[in-house]
C-alpha cells in the first residue's frame, strides 16, 4: 500500500482519564506514538481527505477508535468488543512482564528467546485488530503493530 500524505494518522491520542501506567508501559506507549506518526497507513473506509486523526479510550469495557479529520470534523467511530483481545493481551503482558525482568537479570539468549515469544504475541495481536478493522479503516501491518501497543497500554492502564 502506497502512503500519501492523506493516508496517514497526523496525531494520535490515548483517553488520559484512565491514569497513567508504569515507566516502562508509558515508555512503550511514548515510543508507539512516536513511531505511528512517523510513518503509518491510515484510511477510513470512504474517506480520502487526511490526514487523520485518532483518540483511542476504553468505555464500558469497549475500545473506541475515534477518527477525526486534519480540521477535528468527526469522521468515523468504531467500537470494537474486547473479548478477542482478551486471550491475546493478557498473554502479552505476561509475557512482558517476563521480559522485563529478564532485561534485568537474564543472559541475552533468555532475553532473545523471551522477546522472540513477545513478538509473536503482538503479531497475533495486530493481525487481530487488522480484522476487526476490516472494512471500516485500511492500514498496513506496522500500523496496527503499533496500534496494538497502544491498546495494550490502555488495558494497562485500566
Amino acid at each position: 500500500m502506497t502512503t500519501t500524505d492523506t493516508q496517514r494518522l497526523s496525531d494520535v491520542v490515548l483517553d488520559e482519564t484512565i491514569g497513567r501506567a508504569t515507566p516502562d508501559v508509558e515508555h512503550e506507549r511514548a515510543v508507539a506514538i512516536f513511531d505511528l506518526i512517523e510513518e503509518n497507513s491510515f484510511e477510513p473506509a470512504g474517506h480520502n481527505d487526511g490526514p487523520y486523526k485518532l483518540k483511542l479510550s476504553l468505555v464500558d469495557s469497549k475500545l473506541v477508535f475515534s477518527i477525526s479529520d486534519h480540521n477535528d470534523v468527526p469522521i468515523a467511530a468504531h467500537i470494537l468488543s474486547l473479548t478477542p483481545f482478551r486471550r491475546i493481551v493478557k498473554d502479552y503482558f505476561m509475557i512482558c512482564e517476563s521480559y522485563y525482568e529478564a532485561i534485568r537479570s537474564s543472559s541475552p539468549s533468555q532475553i532473545e528467546a523471551i522477546d522472540m515469544g513477545r513478538r509473536g504475541i503482538h503479531n497475533e495481536g495486530s493481525q487481530t485488530l487488522m480484522d476487526r478493522l476490516d472494512g471500516k479503516v485500511s492500514m498496513d501491518f506496522d500500523t496496527a503493530r503499533r496500534l496494538f501497543t497502544l491498546v495494550c497500554v490502555l488495558h494497562w492502564r485500566g
